[in-house]
């Protein structure tokens, strides 16, 4: 069994390897090759804390494993990441454990990743404008992996607390884009592509923030309850896409819209099948498209192996019996 610790994740694995990885998971899932078992996603009642599991296989690349961990809201005045995971993949031949892997920077790519790909697939190719809501941990990684799919000319960004957009200011600084700290109503104005990534129980953005052409990638609704758009006002104008349609309507965006009936499954289009060319994407300059990135357990896999397969190459790999 391998073990790759989290301080070696940085120099293992790049955005673009990312992209690649989770842009193959959402075509084999698409495809029927690759599955999503349920998660398990619970309060334990200590430290406030959310954890649970996200697990599946990839028939195509045979990657069976889980990542296990969750979210504590008090970790960042220890110092630590709020979000904490760890990845384990299995061998699909035997089901010996395989390698485990640190999961919180992956998770942080991952996610990225899989906003950059809707983008990359979505998004109106002369999109300028890159509006973030939101300025946690994950913001800047999604800042990093979404510039780079389109030629933006700039960032707008808005936060409940504007004082925390430096990061993200810096961040964009660093890919050499102009940066505006706006209001949501300027934000929707201006952006042809927005990328939400909060951790909102109520929602921020609605229809009137929303210009005709916008993609959209809702990226921070994850749990039961959580929301970060208004459906009502945006789902009569918008085509919609997720990852993995049974886990967006049970805990992502739209499971608010399918409990009070807005909207059915059917309305709902897997990004896989518009990367494998059975759905068109956009099909004008005016349509809105809306992602719902969920988050689902093969795109860890996916990335994980990635990284496991470089750090054996490497040397890097700690290798142990077990």
């Amino acid at each position: 069994m391998y073990i790759v610790p989290e301080t070696e994740i940085a120099d293992l694995v790049t955005r673009e390897q990312s992209f690649d990885a989770v842009e193959k998971v959402f075509a084999s899932m698409s495809a029927k090759s690759a599955y999503n078992f349920p998660v398990i996603r619970e309060a334990i009642g200590h430290a406030d804390a959310l954890y649970g599991f996200k697990s599946g296989f990839d028939r195509a690349a045979l990657n069976l494993g889980l990542k296990s961990g969750g979210y504590w809201p008090g970790n960042a005045d220890k110092g630590l990441t709020n979000h904490q995971s760890t990845i384990f993949l299995f061998d699909a031949e035997t089901g010996k454990c395989r390698a485990v892997v640190g999961g919180n920077l992956l998770t942080a790519l991952r996610t990225a990743a899989a906003a950059a790909v809707s983008v990359a697939h979505l998004a109106r190719k002369d999109a300028k404008v890159l509006g973030i809501v939101g300025a946690g941990h994950q913001a800047k990684f999604q800042l990093q992996a979404v510039a780079e799919q389109r030629d933006f000319e700039r960032v707008v960004a808005w936060n409940r607390s504007p004082e925390k957009l430096a990061t993200l200011e810096q961040t964009a600084k660093d890919l050499g884009l102009p940066f505006e700290s706006v209001s949501l109503e300027e934000l929707g104005a201006q952006s042809d592509v927005i990328v939400t990534i909060t951790s909102s129980y109520a929602a921020i953005l609605n229809g009137t923030h929303i210009k005709p052409g916008t993609h959209i990638a809702c990226m921070g609704t994850d749990t039961k309850g959580k929301r970060e758009v208004d459906m009502n006002n945006i789902l009569g104008r918008a085509t919609l896409f997720t990852d993995e349609i049974e886990q967006s309507v049970t805990l992502g965006e739209f499971q608010h819209a399918i409990i009070d009936m807005t909207i059915k499954k059917e309305h709902i289009n897997e990004i896989g099948a518009v990367i494998n060319g059975d759905h068109p994407g956009r099909t004008s300059e005016d349509e809105i498209t809306l992602f719902d990135g969920t988050g689902v357990g093969l795109q860890d896999l996916a990335v994980a192996s990635a990284v496991v397969d470089e750090a054996v190459k490497r040397g890097i790999a700690v290798q142990v019996d077990f």
